[in-house]
Formats: C-alpha cells, sequence, structure tokens
C-alpha cells in the first residue's frame, strides 16, 4: 500500500457510510461494556435483521465517548439532522431508540427525550480532543475507518517527505512532553536515541499504567489502536529502530485484543511489518503483557519485564536512550505520548504550541473521577484551571456538598485543596504545590473525605507494590502505613506525627526508584495542607485518656 492507495480507500470508505441513512454509534468501551452496552446492541442488530434494513441501518461498536458514569452510550447519525446522544440506555431505552430511529414511526417519545444528553453542556464544550479525536466514532477494530479519518497518512507524510532528524526537530519543535508522568522533553529524548549508536534500536509504548482510577492509556488503545501504532511507526522512522513493543497490563483484555488485531491488518495491509508503505524502511510491533506490577511502570522494570526477566528497577545510568532493552538504544514513551504523533506530523508543530501554556503544550487526558456529578474521560487544554475541570466540566460536587481536595498523579502525586482550585493543572503549576500531573488520574474529593483515610489508602497500594529490592521502599512504606493506621484508628500519639513526616523524608530521597521517591507525596501534600486532621486525631485520643483518668467524668 502506497499513499495513493491509502487516499482511495478513505474515499471508498467515506462512500460506503455515505450509502446508510442511520448509523449508531455503540460505546463499547470497558466502562459502557460493564454497565450493559452489549444487550443494547443486540437489540439494534436484531431490529435492524427483523426488519430487512442491513443496507439502511449501520451499528457501530465505538470507543469511549467519554462521560463514562453516563454510559451505556448510543451516538444516532442521521442524513441532514443533528446527531442525538443518549445516555443511559437500557434494553428499554433502547426498543424506543429502534421505534424512533431505525422504524421511525413517527410517534412522540418521553422516554428517549428524557435520555437525551446535550453535547452543548461544558463536558463536551471545554475540551480540546487532539488524542481522542476518534475516540467514540470510529469502529476502533476496523483499518478502514481509521484511514478514512486521515490515519497513516502522517506516517506517509513522514517516511516520503521528511527525515529522521526533521521529525526530531518537530516534535521538539511542538513542545510535546511525556504524557507518563515525568514531562520529560518527547523530541529531545527521540533525538537522544536517534543520536545513539547501536545495531539495532528499539521503540517501546509503555500501556502499563496502574494508579487507582486511571484509565487513560487503557481507553486509548480500546477506542483507537492505529492512533498509537502510527505513532510508534513515525518514532521507529526517526530514531532508526525496525523493532517496537507495546507493554499492556493483563488486566486490559479488550486493550490487548484490540491491538493485536490492529497490528495483523496493519501488517496486512503494509502499513507495519517489511518495507513500510513502500518504502525502505520497515517496522514490527509486538505485544508483550504484564502481569499487572505496579513498578513495571518504570521504564527500567518495564524493560526488565519484557526481556523475561524479573520487573524490578536498576539504578541510571546508564538510560535507557543509550543502553535499554538488550543492551541497545531504546525510545520508552506512553501510549497517549505516541498517540500525539501523527497530529504533530500532519498539522505541524506551531500549530500543537499554540495550545496550553508556555512550558506545557498541548492537551492532556484524565480520568475524572471522584464526588462529581459527571465523572469520565476528558481531554482538556494545558493551564485549564482546576476550578474549571470541577464545576464546568464535571458539573460540581454532589448533593450540595463541598469541594475538599483534587488528587492528581494517583500514589505518586498529592493532594490539592479548595485554597489552590484557580490552579493552573500543568506540569510547573501542579509541581510546585507539591503534586505532580502524573499519567493523568484526577480524584475529587468532596468535605464528607478524611485526608488521614486517604493518605493511608494511597500508602497501603504502595507498600503491597514496593518490588522489595530496595530497603527504604520495603519497610519504610510498611512502617509508614502503620502509622497511619493508628491515625485512622485513633490512636497516634505526638511521637507518630513526627516520626511520620521523618519517615516521608527518609523514603522520598534514598529509594532506588520513582516508586519509593513518590510514595510519600499524598501523605506529606495531606500534611502540607490538612495537617489540622491529623493533630484532631491525636487531641481526640487525648482527650479520651483525660476522661478516662477523671473517671469517665463521674
Amino acid at each position: 500500500m502506497n499513499r495513493v492507495e491509502l487516499q482511495a480507500l478513505a474515499e471508498k470508505e467515506t462512500e460506503r457510510q455515505q450509502q446508510f441513512r442511520c448509523r449508531l454509534l455503540c460505546c463499547s468501551s470497558t466502562p459502557c461494556v460493564s454497565s450493559g452496552a452489549l444487550p443494547v446492541q443486540e437489540i439494534f442488530q436484531q431490529a435492524i435483521k427483523n426488519n430487512q434494513l442491513t443496507k439502511e441501518v449501520q451499528v457501530v461498536p465505538t470507543g469511549c465517548m467519554g462521560p463514562c458514569s453516563q454510559g451505556p452510550l448510543v451516538k444516532v447519525q442521521t442524513h441532514d439532522q443533528p446527531d442525538v446522544l443518549y445516555e443511559g440506555v437500557t434494553p428499554a431505552v433502547a426498543e424506543k431508540i429502534v421505534a424512533k430511529h431505525i422504524l421511525q414511526d413517527g410517534a412522540e417519545d418521553s422516554v428517549t427525550e428524557r435520555h437525551a444528553l446535550s453535547e452543548q453542556i461544558p463536558f463536551f464544550t471545554r475540551q480540546v480532543k487532539i488524542v481522542l479525536a476518534n475516540s467514540g466514532l470510529i469502529d476502533p477494530e476496523r483499518f478502514e475507518e481509521y484511514v478514512m479519518r486521515g490515519g497513516y497518512h502522517a506516517l506517509a507524510h513522514a517516511l516520503r517527505e521528511m527525515t529522521p532528524e526533521q521529525i526530531c526537530d518537530e516534535i521538539t519543535r511542538s513542545g510535546l512532553r511525556g504524557r507518563g508522568g515525568a514531562g520529560y522533553p518527547a523530541g529531545l529524548k527521540w533525538g537522544l536515541v536517534r543520536k545513539s549508536p547501536g545495531a539495532k534500536k528499539f521503540v517501546v509504548a509503555n500501556g502499563d499504567e496502574g494508579d487507582p482510577g486511571a484509565y487513560m492509556d487503557r481507553t486509548i488503545m480500546e477506542s483507537d489502536p492505529h492512533r498509537v501504532l502510527e505513532g510508534m511507526a513515525i518514532a521507529g522512522y526517526a530514531v532508526g529502530a525496525e523493532q517496537g513493543y507495546v507493554y499492556v497490563r493483563g488486566e486490559y483484555p479488550e486493550a490487548i485484543k484490540r491491538l493485536e488485531k490492529a497490528i495483523r491488518t496493519a501488517e496486512r495491509r503494509g502499513v507495519l511489518g517489511s518495507r513500510v508503505l513502500d518504502s525502505n524502511f520497515s517496522f514490527r510491533v509486538d505485544i508483550r503483557i504484564g502481569a499487572g506490577a505496579f513498578v513495571c511502570g518504570e521504564e527500567t522494570a518495564l524493560m526488565a519485564s519484557i526481556m523475561g526477566r524479573r520487573g524490578q528497577p536498576v539504578p541510571r545510568p546508564p538510560y535507557p536512550s543509550e543502553s535499554g532493552l538488550w543492551g541497545y538504544p531504546t525510545l520508552i514513551n506512553n501510549v497517549e505520548t505516541f498517540a500525539n504523533i501523527a497530529p504533530i506530523i500532519t498539522r505541524g508543530a506551531p500549530w500543537y504550541a499554540s495550545i496550553g501554556t508556555e512550558k506545557s503544550k498541548g492537551s492532556k487526558v484524565f480520568a475524572l473521577a471522584g464526588n462529581l456529578n459527571t465523572t469520565g474521560l476528558i481531554e482538556v487544554p494545558m493551564g485549564i484551571l482546576l476550578r474549571d475541570i470541577v464545576y464546568d466540566i464535571g458539573g460540581g460536587i454532589p448533593d450540595g456538598r463541598t469541594f475538599k481536595a483534587a488528587q492528581t498523579g494517583g500514589p505518586s502525586g498529592g493532594y490539592l485543596p479548595a485554597t489552590h482550585l484557580d490552579t493552573p493543572v500543568d506540569f510547573e503549576s501542579l509541581k510546585a504545590l507539591g503534586s505532580i500531573m502524573g499519567s493523568g488520574g484526577l480524584v475529587i474529593l468532596d468535605d464528607k473525605n478524611s485526608m488521614p483515610d486517604m493518605a493511608k489508602f494511597f500508602m497501603e497500594f504502595c507498600m503491597d507494590e514496593s518490588c522489595g529490592k530496595c530497603l527504604p521502599c520495603r519497610v519504610g512504606t510498611v512502617q509508614m502505613y502503620r502509622i497511619l493506621d493508628r491515625f485512622t484508628s485513633g490512636t497516634a500519639t505526638p511521637a507518630d506525627l513526627k516520626k511520620l513526616e521523618e519517615l516521608c523524608v527518609m523514603v522520598k530521597e534514598t529509594s532506588l526508584c520513582g516508586l519509593g521517591q513518590s510514595a510519600p507525596n499524598p501523605v506529606l501534600s495531606t500534611l502540607r495542607y490538612f495537617r489540622e486532621e491529623y493533630e484532631a486525631q491525636i487531641n481526640e485520643r487525648a482527650a479520651r485518656l483525660a476522661l478516662a483518668e477523671n473517671g469517665g467524668g463521674q
């Protein structure tokens, strides 16, 4: 396949879709499937078959549409009419959608009106979709639909009209920073790998997100797998690699299935494998499935796992750009980073750099969770205010309760109190307040939440996920968890508070890898902004002891 054939395929798919008078886009991402999307799709399919409408009506299983808490979601597209999005579609509601849009019986229907979800609400209008541009609009398992929306055209352009140096420069000028958490400039990393000598080089997509409540990378892989593969292929050409690996958590079966199918189709179509798009460049992609260890999100542990070894981190340097997989230069970016590449190549670095802030360019995908009226997957411009995410996109706190804190960055991040609601959400601003961007988990807490409880929750996670290689992390997280347990059980003393702070500093400064170095962050941020809750626990214990010494107040 070449560039001309890609364009012809895109035009053919466009013509195919135009023959349908009605298309039912049914969200088939994990959240919607878990809330009953598959029986809804079966009702649509059966109605089409029973009424012999297979040439007029099409059911399209898509990726995530965004408001996951409102699923199952169905979008109806008909000729010459605005799209209609439905939320909370049960089998009973699906029957009403069949009558209204498939059979077109013309009857007034209050059920579908109640379940219609306007796409003019802030949840949708405040977003800027780059990575998620295709999500919810295409069947992720159909190569033709991806190509119809410009898929693999960036790769064709890069192979025919750009040198590897020009690609690295373009990514550098765009200002794209790694979306895995550290925020390292992507173009700089690519340039280092390109310049590193080596008989072989590798490209790795890190899809091992393990933060509680985070599902950005999973959704990207489920919703638009070809976008990730195209970004990896462009990276392979830019740095001189002919082999790529996608490292995916074993808990993501749907993402694995769709990636496997996408790779097979891409190879068959000639956009992966030997002589990509009739060029002299060859690039193969294989999947490696992780066993669910959080520490394998760290790049050196991830590489060890790919090579069949125990997933434990090793000291750096050397860095992967010099000596990675099997001692060869290796480029590692997370899934979302690769999903940004094709749009940058297609639309240019100045376009991408015009979005976001001076030092944090582009958009960021967040898994918005917690105590909000609307939760789900969002993509917003860097620098958007936290307040706008909470009250505009998320619809505010339910039941009239008060915003208390936002937790960013998962177990490696921290908490931002209400006094920082007007903080821009970007790399620098979050770091200055003792938190991090992380891979994109964003959990909103209200006034019912106890901050010592939240700190204990994340410390328990870090304690369980510690690989045990270094003493500070292996033992320090256990000791911090035990102290936090005393706070939540009401038995903590002033000495415990002092010891907790000392342990946080020790673990942070002496642990081997990022897991241990960042494990104290949730504790430190709660001590920084909610210290009074820890002190209240100590004071309540002292009051109980004093009462007991006085005979229970008798």
